[in-house]
């Protein structure tokens, strides 16, 4: 039972207050006022009563009593619920505990979840002090946001106006003394003693937790207090209640104030402050009237009293401040013209007096700077440094009285000193205290203020106004006196300065010189003071506080310890001298060393300038006295000087070179020398004995500094092998690896070694980047011989690091030891340090997964014979402490202290992530991580978090990513129940946290909050949820989960488009954000579309798509969010609805087209070309997958280039070439910000483009009305032109652009087809269906500039937009129209004057349309086909055809025959020759010749449809082409590939791509044959002679002997043209033909003509009805279209042989008894007609082929035809009246109907009734007209088999006479037959049996020629010649009756 107890709680409505108040002021959200009015009206009794909780009553316990038997009503919930005994029992401790009502404890089990590991009640202790805390924030909050004296927060005037309001009342109401109340009252200890008593603690992180809410309760309520005062004064009782507070306040052990008590002194003094008098801001006056100090006489009467006279308080000190801070207020206010007050003003000096007496300034260093909070606070430190600078330059003489004490002091001291007595007891160190005070507190610059420069007067006018920072930019006028003041006050108490003082005086210029500028101005003081001594006697400069005085005395030093040993082994590290340093000048060097290092770590002049200073010389001396025999802490004073000096690159070189010389680490043995020297003999013998280290600690972050600033790669060369080797071999062996196990005397040192050496690994490895050359072993040559060079020191450390070496070892028992310490949870000794060590240690693991790879791949290219292994292994291994392996939860457990230590946390998600990427560990992780819960996580860890789920997600299952999501790892993911936190035990994930981190703000109108506030943590959530869904595995879980417990994306897509604050990332950022949200809702609307869950998918349809504003159901009454975005979108449609932008356009408005591209580099300094190459080799693709410029790397490519120069020139224009290096660096991140962009608009258009195309296709079609659809395209069609044809689109977007125009295009032309097939009808009015035609047109221009905006280039991308353009033009095309035979009965004037309908309108106007584009988009798309990219010239060529077939006017025709486009159409044909050849092998290459062939031919046919084109194409040599073409004799073996069939069907088999091949080219002659009337003779020669070189082919395929669908249409085709060209008067036109020649052709001639004649015995006899049956046994499932084909392609092969004998008969028909004889006269009708399924072979001896077939053929053909025709028209008729009826036709017939065009089982039943009658129809219209061309082919075969059979039996029974029956069959086919073009007069023809005669005559009978007279009275009346079959039935009636003579 979880969410169920509802919100009667003090939790959750304080935690809302909280947001709401964080969001009006922190956050400046929009609308925020509104609410937090409400929410203050809320919970006013809250403030008012402040943390007072709801009161027990004994009524409402007993009510929680009875749950567990009678139930209990719960809030926001119908009926009563039964609650279980133990939440009782819990709900009465806790209400005991916290003195709270009952039925107020019951929230926590809703929180639960979020806890993982507490139990509820420990949860419900927390939340009630997160309750408190809330409620303490929003009162700090509310009260900041008031207007006042000291800051403002710059927020509106309604909302200032509110909070004061507000705060007023509260404070009227006694808010001060409640929060005074409260801060003594709430104590840690004894909170946790109660909680203690009642078990309320759990583990060390449940208490570490309590105790911070706790802590930060009593702080915000302090802070409260504080803000308060710094806004506002306070009434004079609560001032008073504040001092009697502080009068019982403690200190803390060190003697600091506590941070909540310090925010309270803070308040009394800002109390008390009236310096904002002297400010003269605008509203000064108003303050004035506000301020009680200057209006109210009797406030500051008690105020004075109190102050002046009151008892001591427990703390002096505090006392002696507020003391001091008062009389400093009244001396201002004596200054005051109002001087109202003289009788308390008089008393400021006395206050002083006390005040000093109380050690103010001890003080205020111990007990305020001394508080850890005290620099957090920017406003403590302005009143601090205000308190400071008032007393000096308010009390001067209180100042001078100081000094004059300290004097005396001094000479007392010294007195004492000479005389050897004791130090008098009266000595007050009061300026010591002020020195050092000042010193500390302007050392500490946390917030960047450089408050230390009022202290500085800048003499010479400096050249930067900036110089005086502190008075408001009035530049080199008169410095306020103020700073007069205090300036002079910091040269005085130089001069002449006690020796007691000096260290004090010296650290106080310490502090003064922290920051640029003052450490400038310090620069200068200690300059100028040794100048004017410089002429003094001794040589010795006069101030003691000087440069000359400070390096004078370091060099005197440095001769005397120097002369000191002259032996240069060891023993001087064990007698030190007698003459060393004493204490006293130990503290002087020191305090001046830090001052130097101070000066010049801020001023990079004064570094240079004390380098190069010729006397001085500062580095030698220093490195002279580290030789010599002086303490450690001086020693590392020294180094951190030098370390100082290194940070200039300049000095650092030489340094190097220095620090080698001087061997102070030693790296070259001496031949006799007996052990080590140098720093290694300190850190061994003196450091370990003393157990202290500062010497190490020194050299650690000299070496660090230096390495930072620059490497030599030759330091040491002649003397040794050079590099830098030996030092890291001593930090890594004698400092690094034995720190463990030294012993120190402050237990915080051992982490600070650790840190500082690690620093200096870490430095090393980040800076190291693998080369080849690393892994080769280079020699170098040393005092004559080879040795072996040292590798880079990175290469080194990457070594140790892929190796189980000691160094790794220690790395990972420090993080193990790290983590272990950290979950105390408590603070202890060097906690900062180890938390950096720690953080370093991290750091170089991940610098280490990040390089190894480069790293090993150069190892195994360079086969060295290093072993390495994979970082990523050796973290499985086992650890020694615990022995286990468990160094990865180690790293993974830091993610733990996140909120304490978020760097760490960081360093380890990133190591996470890239261990991660390695699926061999993922399993491993999942395992280990069983025990560890990762809680919560800062941002970047956060980002990092999501990183590693998404590169653990790419990897198999189970992966660590599933496991953190909460789904199942151990059992099929798929099988995973997600469910909300805490519902069936289910814990809270991290899928909970995503979703929770992006649903919050989503009720609100303002959309989802993260999306605003982080923005890339939001794009990842979203990326995370994403590949959630669309991973097979987690999709179904993961969408059901979002669908229904959380309506994730509905609440999510409608605040899109996300508009962010227009910085470049953040834009980009957005873009993301959008798109993985889009590319999920693509999915969600796939998925429930397939599932049928249609009120799902409609209600995300309509919120994308609708234009409608609907009701939003919004929190609070707020109006829908849709009222914003309105505009006019009803474009040519002016409804007075209102509209709204739909969703998806506005979406597509945010993504902006145009990118601004940067300009070239301009420089001065570098080599262009170099720099460009430069950066194409820092390129790397990131994990994004966007090319970028790694700047890093490139900066120190750039940077080394710039140190590598030498000479003084190269230093003087170091700082130009720093300057360009950083223009070139900045251009690089404005490439890679360009770059990633471009990629980011690409990613959103692509995921806009996928969520268009899901609504389109995968959604339901009759969720989006066909009108409705219509527009919505026409909208998206016209608003994604309108952004690409801008001027400034980027040209990387038009890719996406055009696939989405095509796309589209073909949804609109498909929506109107389907609209029309549904019967909309065509009103000619409004043109087409339901989008006007002006859409259409507008739709085409913009299409046709998208084409020619794209120019030259793109030519892939125009592929897509010949393909949208051919969706368009198929709109205007008319539907197939069934034909009822009846049309041609109109008269020709009816047809030519019938109204133009819609098709042929919208035509006519695209085509004038295409034509108003002119040449320009002739010559693109003529070029486009003619070369290019292999898929753009097939759509090139189909958009030709496509225009071609529409131009009436042929201007296209013209231009593409003019420009010559054509003719390299028609020569590239023999190209193409070579590559179809290859496709003719059994395993073709690829099939895009073929496709790009058929285009061709396609284009060429159409061309030639016109008579202009086909003469145009002859003369182009189209012919002569082909000729030479030799695929065409290269038929396949049809037997060989069966075997080869493509088992997917889709490659098809080699004979039906030779077909594929072969009938284009036959279509095109036909077409050309047909086409040229006038040259019809050229034509056909030429055609002809095709034929007859390639007359083998065209045999063998005569000769088919399996006659296929395919082969059939290769009859169909041939015969067609043989029928038209292989006449014998085709050879005379030829020209001049030699005779042998004409002879071949006459041969050629002759064998087609046989050939035809054997074919028609085979298709009109024997073979006919077994060729259908086996049609329908081959292909049962589709048999009825194919035998539909088949019956047409063989009445084809009929109807051109005869028309072909009918040709050969007329051509000779000059004098008819010289007829040509084509039949033999037997009339015996072929064998095997019985239907049988006889064998060819068997029926047929062989021989028949070559025979002459007789005239029983054409009469059994003609017998056929005839009933055939009958058998068709039937069929015709029935069809016709089905479709006149469909409506009417019961579903079995539609169902059928339907079956043919529906693929696969089922089918039919799946689709719509609507689909149904529409498939119905489209098959009836198919049927129809195939009757009709079957009807025109059977009566023409009827007519030409007439003529015929007319013609020989004329020939045979008026010039023949028949003989004996006998010799009815001839002997042998040569002795008869069409062979000799003379007609065979001779050789027994005259012989025709009378059996032969009476067999026709009883084949052409009665019931026949009934038959023929009704096909003409069917048909022929209205389709052909009228009466032709009846005259020529007459005839042969005639010639059959007539008796022979």
């Amino acid at each position: 039972m979880s969410a169920e107890l509802a919100m009667s709680s003090l939790w959750g409505p304080l935690k809302e207050l909280w947001e709401t108040v964080d969001g009006a002021v922190l956050r400046r959200q929009p609308e925020s006022v509104h609410l937090l009015d409400l929410q203050l009206k809320k919970h006013k009794p809250h403030f008012l009563s402040l943390y007072t909780n709801p009161p027990k009553s004994a009524e409402q316990r007993e009510k929680v009593r009875k749950a567990s038997t009678e139930g209990i009503a719960i809030q926001g919930q119908q009926g009563s619920r039964l609650l279980p005994e133990q939440l009782l029992s819990e709900a009465f401790i806790l209400s005991d505990l916290f003195d709270i009502g009952e039925l107020a404890t019951k929230h926590c089990e809703q929180q639960q979840p979020h806890f993982p590991g507490l139990t509820r009640g420990l949860v419900a202790v927390l939340l009630y002090w997160d309750g408190k805390l809330c409620v303490a924030n929003s009162l700090r909050t509310l009260i900041q946001s008031r207007h006042g004296k000291t800051f403002t927060l710059d927020l509106s005037g309604e909302l200032v106006a509110l909070t004061t309001r507000f705060t007023d009342e509260l404070m009227t109401q006694g808010l001060t003394k409640r929060i005074l109340t409260l801060v003594s009252e709430i104590n840690e200890t004894r909170e946790f003693e109660r909680l203690q008593k009642e078990r309320g603690l759990g583990n060390e992180k449940h208490r570490k937790e309590v105790s911070d809410l706790i802590k930060e309760c009593r702080q915000a309520l302090a802070d409260s207090l504080f803000s308060w005062t710094c806004q506002s004064p306070l009434s004079e009782d609560d001032t008073l209640a504040l001092i009697s507070h502080l009068e019982t306040v403690t200190a803390q052990a060190d003697g600091s104030l506590d941070s909540v008590n310090l925010a309270l002194v803070m308040a009394l003094l800002y109390c008390l402050d009236v310096s904002f008098i002297e400010q003269g801001t605008e509203d000064r006056d108003d303050l004035i009237q506000t301020l009680p100090l200057l209006t109210n006489k009797q406030y500051v009467d008690a105020v004075h009293s109190r102050l002046m006279e009151g008892q001591p308080w427990k703390l002096s000190g505090l006392q002696a401040v507020c003391r001091l801070a008062w009389a400093l207020s009244l001396r201002v206010l004596s200054q005051l013209p109002q001087g109202s007050l003289v009788e308390f003003t008089e008393a400021d000096e006395a206050l002083a007096d006390q005040a000093l007496l109380g050690d103010v300034f001890l003080f205020m260093k111990q007990g305020i700077l001394g508080c850890e909070s005290f620099c957090q606070e920017e406003f403590y430190i302005r009143r601090l440094h205000s308190l400071i600078t008032d007393f000096l330059a308010l009390m001067p003489m209180k100042v001078k009285q100081l000094r004059n004490r300290a004097d005396e002091d001094a000479r007392l001291v010294h007195m004492s000193l000479q005389m050897d007595s004791e130090l008098p007891s009266s000595l007050r160190k009061d300026l010591d205290h002020l020195m050092t005070l000042i010193g500390e507190f302007y050392s500490k610059d946390s917030f960047g203020l450089e408050l230390g420069l009022e202290f500085w007067c800048p003499t010479e006018s400096l050249q930067h106004t900036s110089l005086q920072g502190s008075y408001l930019g009035m530049a080199l006028q008169r410095p306020p006196h103020k700073q007069v003041v205090l300036s002079k006050f910091v040269r005085q108490m130089g001069d002449l300065l006690p020796s007691t003082l000096y260290i004090s005086y010296l650290r106080m210029l310490k502090g003064l010189a922290n920051g640029t500028q003052c450490a400038h101005y310090s620069f200068s003081l200690l300059k100028t003071n040794g100048a004017t001594h410089s002429d003094s006697i001794q040589g010795v400069s006069g101030s003691p506080v000087s440069w000359e005085h400070f390096f004078h005395s370091l060099m005197l030093y440095h001769e005397n310890l120097r002369r000191d040993f002259p032996n240069p082994d060891a023993s001087q590290y064990r007698h030190p001298s007698l003459r060393g340093i004493t204490q006293r000048e130990l503290e002087g060097l020191t305090s001046f060393l830090q001052l130097l290092t101070t000066i010049i770590t801020w001023s990079e002049n004064a570094r240079l300038a004390l380098c190069e200073h010729p006397q001085w010389t500062p580095v030698v001396v220093m490195l002279g006295l580290l030789q010599c025999s002086v303490p450690p802490v001086l020693k590392a004073e020294l180094l951190h000087c030098l370390a100082a000096f290194g940070k200039s690159p300049e000095i650092a070189a030489s340094l190097w070179q220095s620090l080698e010389y001087t061997q102070i680490l030693q790296t070259v043995r001496a031949p006799g020398q007996r052990q080590a020297a140098g720093i290694e003999v300190e850190l061994n013998e003196i450091e370990s004995s003393s157990e202290e280290y500062p010497l190490t600690r020194g050299f650690c972050h000299l070496i660090s500094t230096l390495v930072e600033s620059s490497l030599p790669i030759n330091l040491g060369a002649g003397i040794r092998v050079p590099g830098f080797q030996p030092y890291l071999n001593f930090l890594r062996d004698s400092v690094f690896l034995p720190f463990p196990t030294r012993a120190y005397r402050h237990p915080a040192e051992k982490w600070e070694v650790a840190d500082a050496v690690l620093e200096v690994f870490h430095k090393l490895l980040r800076d190291y980047e693998p080369q080849p050359s690393d892994f080769v072993q280079e020699m170098v040559e040393l005092q004559g011989e080879q040795v072996a060079a040292h590798k880079p020191p990175g290469h080194s450390v990457m070594f140790h690091l892929l190796n189980d070496s000691p160094m790794l070892a220690l790395c990972l028992s420090l993080l193990e030891e790290g983590v272990r310490q950290l979950d105390t949870y408590a603070p202890f000794p060097g906690k900062k340090h180890l938390e950096s060590a720690v953080l370093r240690c991290l750091c170089l693991l991940d610098l280490a997964l990040q390089k190894e790879v480069v790293f090993m791949d150069f190892l195994r290219e360079s086969q060295a014979s290093m072993l390495v292994s994979p970082l990523e292994q050796l973290l499985q291994g086992v650890s020694p402490q615990t022995r286990s392996a468990d160094h990865i939860v180690n790293i993974a457990r830091y993610l733990y202290h996140s909120s304490s230590n978020p760097e760490a946390a960081f360093q380890s998600a990133k190591i996470l992530r890239r261990i991660a990427n390695y699926p061999n560990i993922q399993t491993r992780l999942v395992g280990d991580f069983t025990h560890d819960q990762v809680a919560r996580i800062r941002h970047e860890t956060r980002i990092h978090m999501l990183n590693l789920l998404i590169t653990s997600l790419e990897l198999k299952t189970p992966n660590l990513a599933l496991y953190l999501l909460g789904y199942e790892v151990k059992k099929p993911v798929s099988s995973t129940n997600l469910q909300d936190p805490g519902v069936l035990g289910c814990p809270r994930s991290c899928l909970h946290a995503i979703l929770s981190l992006l649903q919050r703000g989503t009720e609100k109108r303002s959309g989802p909050v993260l999306t605003q506030q982080a923005p890339h943590m939001a794009e990842l959530c979203y990326q995370v949820i994403y590949q959630l869904c669309a991973c097979p595995d987690t999709s179904g879980p993961t969408m059901r989960y979002l669908r229904t417990s959380q309506d994730f994306l509905f609440s999510h897509l409608q605040h899109l488009p996300f508009i962010l604050p227009s910085e470049y990332s953040n834009q980009i950022a957005a873009l993301s954000q959008m798109s993985w949200l889009m590319k999920t809702a693509a999915i969600e609307l796939r998925v429930t579309s397939l599932n049928r869950q249609r009120s799902h998918t409609q209600h995300l349809v309509s919120l994308l798509l609708d234009d409608q504003p609907h009701a939003q159901h919004t929190a609070d009454g707020e109006s829908g969010m849709e009222e914003e975005t309105r505009s006019v979108s009803g474009f040519l449609h002016f409804d007075t609805v209102s509209k709204v932008r739909r969703k998806l356009l506005s979406v597509l408005d945010a993504i902006d087209f145009s990118q601004d591209m940067p300009e070239l580099l301009q420089l001065d300094f570098f080599e262009r070309t170099q720099i460009e190459q430069v950066i194409s080799n820092c390129e790397h693709v990131n994990e994004q997958g966007h090319t970028v410029c790694n700047v890093k790397l490139l900066h120190r490519v750039l940077v080394a280039e710039v140190n590598a120069l030498q000479g003084m020139a190269a230093i003087g224009q170091r700082p130009l070439l720093m300057e360009e290096v950083n223009s070139i660096l900045q251009q690089v991140v404005e490439r890679n910000r360009v770059r990633r962009s471009l990629s980011a608009k690409r990613h959103a258009l692509r995921s806009w483009r996928s969520l268009v195309e899901t609504l389109l296709t995968a959604c339901p079609a009759d969720l989006i009305p066909a009108d409705d659809r219509q527009l919505i395209i026409r909208d998206l069609l016209l608003d994604l032109h309108d952004k690409v044809l801008s001027e400034d689109a980027a040209g990387e977007l038009m890719p996406i652009v055009a696939g989405a125009v095509f796309t589209l295009t073909a949804h609109l032309s498909q929506s109107v087809l389907s609209e029309q097939q549904q019967g909309a009808g065509l009103e000619a009015s409004s043109g087409f269906a339901s989008i006007a035609n002006s859409a259409l047109h507008l739709i085409l221009r913009k299409l046709l500039d998208f084409i020619l905006c794209t120019g030259g280039g793109y030519q892939r991308l125009r592929a897509h937009l010949y393909g949208s353009l051919l969706y368009y033009l198929q709109i205007a095309q008319k539907p197939e129209e069934p034909d009822t035979l009846q049309i041609a009965g109109k008269a020709m004037w009816e047809r030519l004057t019938a109204p133009e309908d819609g098709f042929s309108k919208l035509q006519r106007e695209n085509l004038a349309i295409i034509e108003s584009y002119g040449k320009a988009l002739m010559e693109v798309v003529c070029r486009d086909a003619c070369d290019g990219h292999e898929i753009s010239r097939m759509l090139a060529l189909a958009v030709l055809d496509r225009i071609l077939s529409i131009d009436r006017q042929n201007q296209w025709l013209v231009y593409l025959c003019n420009s010559g486009y054509l003719r390299s159409l028609v020569e590239s044909l023999r190209q193409d020759d070579v590559a179809l050849q290859s496709l003719l092998t059994p395993q073709p290459p690829l099939l895009k010749p073929l496709y790009i062939y058929e285009s061709k031919m396609a284009l060429l046919t159409r061309v030639a449809k016109t008579g202009q084109g086909a003469v145009e194409l002859l003369r182009c040599g189209l012919v002569a082409q082909l000729i030479e073409c030799q695929v065409f004799d290269m038929v396949p073996d049809i037997d060989a590939h069966r075997l080869m069939r493509d088992p997917s069907g889709f490659i098809p088999s080699p004979m039906d791509r030779y077909r594929q091949i072969l009938l284009p080219t036959l279509r095109l002659f036909q077409v050309i044959l047909t086409s040229t009337t006038i040259n019809h003779q050229q034509g056909a020669a030429q055609v002809l002679q095709w034929l007859i070189v390639h007359a083998d082919t065209i045999q063998s395929l005569l000769r088919c002997q399996e006659l296929s669908m395919g082969a059939l249409q290769e009859l169909s085709l041939l015969t067609g043209i043989i029928s038209k060209t292989a006449l014998p008067g085709a050879l005379e036109t030829g020209g001049e033909v030699n005779s042998v020649a004409l002879m071949e052709f006459q041969g050629h001639i002759n064998r087609f003509q046989r050939l035809c004649l054997s074919l028609l015995g085979r298709l009109a006899g024997s073979e006919r009805e077994r060729l259908l049956k086996q049609a329908e046994i081959a292909a049962p499932g589709d048999s009825a279209e194919r035998r539909e084909e088949m019956e047409v392609a063989m009445q084809q092969v009929c109807a051109n042989i005869m028309e072909y004998c009918q040709t050969l008969l007329l051509q000779n028909s000059a004098q008819a008894q010289f007829s040509i004889c084509l039949f033999s006269p037997s009339g015996s009708e072929p064998a095997g007609r019985d239907g049988g399924r006889t064998d060819l072979t068997s029926t047929l001896p062989s021989m028949a082929y070559s025979r002459v077939p007789s005239l029983g053929l054409v009469l059994y053909l003609l017998k056929n035809t005839a009933a055939d025709f009958f058998r068709f028209h039937q069929s015709h008729r029935q069809s016709l009246g089905k479709l006149q009826t469909l409506d009417q036709l019961p579903p079995d017939e539609l169902k059928e109907l339907c079956q043919g065009l529906v693929s696969g089982p089922g089918g039919v039943e799946k689709i719509s009734s609507v689909q149904r009658s529409l498939l119905a129809k489209r098959r009836l219209v198919q049927l129809i007209n195939n009757r009709a061309k079957l009807l025109s082919l059977c009566s023409y075969v009827i007519e030409t088999c007439l003529f015929v059979l007319w013609r020989h039996l004329e020939y045979y029974l008026l010039h023949c006479s028949p003989t004996d029956p006998k010799d009815s069959l001839m002997p042998g086919a040569n002795s008869f037959g069409g062979l000799q073009a003379s007609g065979g007069r001779g050789l027994g023809l005259s012989r025709v049996s009378q059996q032969d005669l009476d067999l026709v005559r009883n084949g052409f009978g009665e019931a026949l020629q009934r038959k023929l007279l009704e096909v003409e009275g069917l048909y022929s009346q209205v389709r052909s010649r009228y009466t032709f079959i009846q005259a020529l039935v007459r005839r042969i009636r005639g010639l059959l009756r007539q008796p022979k003579s």
